[in-house]
């Protein structure tokens, strides 16, 4: 783990998504985090210690899913897949798919593996799973903040990790979609998919892959708009004029993800940014979702 020392900073950017706004100043106090995402490697140690089962491996709940038959309430996860060519933007379910037996050590389900995979990135672990690993690591998930924080590397309100220039001296800083998305895909040095961890430079703090490569999980909920410091959330749905006029917390519960992943393409999503925030369902599993873990100072 790398010791971030604690601070004030600006949160948030303009110009990009409504949710990543107000840009506000925000204190953070020391803490630790992973120097990379948790790897299969990292996951795999864990489950053959604990005998873990992930979100991914049990059928879905037939209270939650009435409508749906035993065979459809199957263990499973989300997986994506290319089209054959151009499509509607709009409409993400052209590309993803529910697949039957995917889970972290099938990433994208039966016939599957990771052995080759070791030093990738977990994917296909839910919000439960992240917080369970975290546990047994003595450890826990970053806040949004606090992740925000350290993947800016002391660069305050720069564009990436890095700093504005999305290429400086020419030179690819993430693991990111390459092509036309969600079609064509000619690799980040040469990754189609995730990437050993470490693959791409460090930020400014000895943190790598804090942008692209994989989502990762933070344990706060997801809001609509960022809230500065000290604010009091109101019960969901509520409405306040300082963030109007746009609810504050998301109705449907969703926890925040950060960093963008190896999907994210400038023409779709350009969310390889330390300010960038997607809400996720807590049970959600995707084959671009990871995590890594933070601890407080003593």
């Amino acid at each position: 783990m790398i010791r971030i020392e604690g601070g004030e900073f600006l949160m948030g950017a303009e110009g990009f998504s409504r949710d990543e706004e107000p840009v506000h100043l925000r204190m953070v106090h020391s803490f630790d985090l992973d120097e990379h995402p948790v790897t299969n490697r990292e996951f795999a140690g864990f489950v053959d210690t604990t005998g873990y089962v992930t979100v991914a491996e049990e059928p879905l709940n037939a209270e939650l899913f009435p409508a749906l038959s035993a065979d459809e309430r199957e263990p499973g996860a989300m997986v994506f897949t290319p089209t054959s060519g151009p499509v509607d933007l709009s409409d993400w379910r052209q590309w993803w798919r529910w697949q039957p037996g995917a889970d972290w050590a099938h990433p994208f389900g039966p016939g599957s593996g990771i052995s080759d995979l070791l030093d990738h990135p977990v994917v296909q672990v839910a919000y439960r799973d992240a917080v369970a690993f975290a546990t047994w690591a003595g450890k826990r998930l970053p806040t949004e903040a606090e992740w925000e924080y350290a993947a800016r590397g002391g660069l305050d309100r720069a564009v990436y990790a890095w700093g504005d220039d999305e290429f400086p001296d020419g030179e690819l800083m993430t693991n990111r979609w390459q092509g036309d998305f969600p079609y064509r895909n000619t690799g980040a040095r040469g990754w189609v998919g995730t990437s050993p961890v470490g693959s791409f430079p460090p930020n400014g703090y000895g943190l790598v892959d804090m942008t692209g490569n994989v989502w990762e999980w933070t344990s706060d909920r997801y809001t609509t708009r960022h809230i500065p410091p000290g604010f009091t959330v109101p019960d969901a749905g509520h409405r306040v004029s300082l963030l109007a006029p746009m609810p504050l917390l998301d109705p449907e519960g969703r926890r925040v993800l950060r960093g963008g992943s190896h999907l994210c393409s400038p023409d779709y999503c350009l969310r390889y940014r330390p300010a960038a925030r997607s809400p996720q369902s807590d049970d959600t599993a995707t084959t671009h979702i990871g995590f890594r873990c933070a601890r407080d100072v003593p």
